[in-house]
């Protein structure tokens, strides 16, 4: 998994609290910033479309900008 484009948001402060995502043929990855070795969570991406257009209507109680 060394050869994965790993990518974390522009919208991503200095505060840590990050996780960075990889895209793959089958699914997408999601893992912390801070603990790159600590493994990742791998969904598919009908999966994680549908779990960022959630976001972004605000279902999950935070705030998008």
């Amino acid at each position: 998994m060394s050869s994965l484009m790993w990518r974390k948001s522009s919208r991503s402060g200095t505060n840590g609290n990050c996780v960075e995502v990889a895209v793959t043929r089958d699914a997408v990855l999601v893992r912390d910033s801070k603990d790159r070795a600590g493994g990742h969570l791998g969904v598919s991406a009908p999966r994680w479309r549908s779990f960022l257009s959630r976001l972004k209507d605000g279902r999950y109680g935070g705030s998008t900008g």
